[in-house]
């Protein structure tokens, strides 16, 4: 069995003495993991950063083998990030997320595409925060637990949507909220996709689309907690916007 792609590299983690078993999303094999030989040493140790685009070629004696790969370096991103810790934990967030979510070998194209560029904002823009959100609605859209953001879910106008239901994830307008306010989740303006001034909204987005995650995603793995990438995101995120 052999097969050549694209990807992203999730996770490494050691195997034995020198070699280490990477994931990485790949734009047609979907989440795969494999064993590099010699992942350890300073010549390709230096390649397999979290995020980092690889050119890779998995062989394995039958398909369901964990199997191995060889790895070519198409783009590295850490340099991008290492002096700005907030892409570093967005970063982080966004790998540890992939791993926590995606069916291992299930191809997901699109995400896969929408991954490559916001890992690109982040390495290279100042308002990634918004495509985070952005992100994130992407990741539940594609595994089944999309919101609808577009007409509120009472009255079925477009203007003033400020709330999320938790139950339907359907958009609610503060006319259409009525007594029911206190019981639904924030709207800011980022979570539509735009960028404010402050971007003070972030975190009351990251709220929202932290309870479809885990309530839904999460619930549907088996009541699995988040990944602690994102948990340190959020915080930080939280505590710039105390600041």
């Amino acid at each position: 069995m052999e097969w050549r792609d694209r990807g992203t590299l999730l996770s490494v983690r050691k195997h034995g003495e020198t070699s280490a078993i990477i994931e990485v999303f790949t734009r047609t094999h979907g989440r795969h993991a494999g064993v590099v030989r010699g992942g350890v040493s300073r010549k390709i140790a230096p390649i397999l950063q979290p995020g980092a685009e690889l050119d890779v070629v998995w062989r394995a004696r039958l398909e369901e083998h964990i199997g191995s790969f060889a790895v070519e370096p198409v783009r590295s991103r850490s340099a991008g990030v290492m002096g700005d810790r907030g892409a570093l934990a967005a970063l982080n967030a966004i790998t540890a997320l992939l791993v926590f979510a995606l069916p291992e070998r299930e191809a997901h194209p699109r995400l896969y595409a929408r991954t490559v560029d916001m890992l690109d904002i982040v390495a290279q823009t100042e308002n990634w925060p918004v495509a985070y959100l952005q992100w994130e609605l992407a990741l539940l859209e594609e595994l089944g637990y999309g919101l609808d953001l577009t007409a509120c879910a009472v009255t079925g106008g477009r203007e003033d949507l400020v709330y999320v239901s938790p139950k339907s994830g359907r958009a609610v307008s503060a006319e259409g909220a009525g007594d029911w306010a206190d019981r639904l989740l924030p709207l800011p303006p980022e979570l539509l996709g735009l960028v404010t001034d402050d971007l003070a909204g972030v975190p009351d987005g990251l709220r929202t689309t932290g309870h479809f995650l885990t309530h839904g995603l999460a619930h549907a793995l088996g009541e699995k907690p988040l990944p602690e990438a994102r948990a340190r995101l959020v915080d930080r995120l939280t505590r710039l916007r105390a600041r």
